[in-house]
C-alpha cells in the first residue's frame, strides 16, 4: 500500500557511531535504513538474517548493535522512518482537499510498483504483528495517518461520512495491492479501483 518515498536527499545527514576505540565511524542513517527497508521487503523479516543486514547496511556488527540494539530495532527504526517520509509525500499530493485529492491518494498508494512485493506494512504485520505489539502499534499508527489524509479531502464534501468513506477507500486501495500481488491483470485492478471509487465516493 506504499507509494514511491519522496526524495530525501537533502535531508540526509552523516552521523557518527562508535567502531573500535578512538574511531568513530561516519555513515549516513537514511541510507542504511532504506537499505535495510528494501532488504526486509523483498525477503519478510525472519528471513532477512543479521549478516544480510549489516552487509546490506554497510555496517559492522559492533556499529549495528551499537545504533540499533537488535533486528528488531533495525525494523522498528525504518518503518518509522519509511511512514514519515512517505506520508509526507502523500501529504503533498492531496494538498488540494477534495474528492480528487482521495483518488489521487487511493492510486498512489495501489500503484502497480509494488507488484508482488505487496505493501510494506501490511506484510510486517502480518509477519510480525501477531507477537510484536511495537510492530502492530507503528502499523495502526501509518493506517491512521493515511484515514487521516483521506477524510480531511473528503470533509468538504460531507463532514459526517468523510471518515466511513475515508476507511472504505483505504479498504479498496489494500483489495487492489492484494489483487495485484496475486497476479490479476493491471487493467482489471484499475477498473476495480474506478468502480469502488465510484461507489464509495457518490453515496
Amino acid at each position: 500500500m506504499d507509494t514511491t518515498a519522496p526524495d530525501t536527499s537533502t535531508r540526509r545527514s552523516p552521523v557518527q557511531r562508535p567502531h573500535g576505540p578512538g574511531r568513530p565511524r561516519e555513515y549516513d542513517t537514511q541510507a542504511v535504513l532504506d537499505a535495510a527497508l528494501r532488504l526486509f521487503w523483498e525477503r519478510g523479516y525472519e528471513a532477512t538474517s543479521v549478516d544480510a543486514l549489516t552487509a546490506a547496511m554497510g555496517l559492522s556488527k559492533s556499529s549495528f548493535y551499537a545504533a540499533f540494539g537488535s533486528k528488531q530495532g533495525v525494523l522498528l527504526a525504518a518503518l518509522q522512518c519509511y511512514s514519515d517520509e512517505v506520508n509526507a509525500g502523500w501529504a503533498a499530493l492531496v494538498a488540494q482537499a477534495d474528492a480528487d485529492g482521495a483518488m489521487a491518494l487511493v492510486n498512489a498508494l495501489a500503484r502497480p510498483e509494488c507488484g508482488s512485493r505487496g505493501c510494506l506494512f501490511a506484510n510486517m504485520i502480518s509477519e510480525r504483528g501477531p507477537h510484536d505489539g511495537e510492530v502492530a502499534d507503528l502499523g495502526r499508527q501509518h493506517f491512521a495517518r493515511i484515514e487521516t489524509l483521506l477524510a480531511r479531502c473528503l470533509d468538504a464534501q460531507n463532514p459526517q461520512t468523510a471518515h466511513d468513506k475515508a476507511r472504505a477507500l483505504m479498504a479498496l486501495a489494500f483489495g487492489a495491492m492484494i489483487l495485484r500481488k496475486s497476479g490479476v491483470a493491471d487493467d482489471d485492478v484499475r477498473h476495480a479501483i474506478a468502480q469502488g471509487e465510484r461507489l464509495i465516493t457518490e453515496r
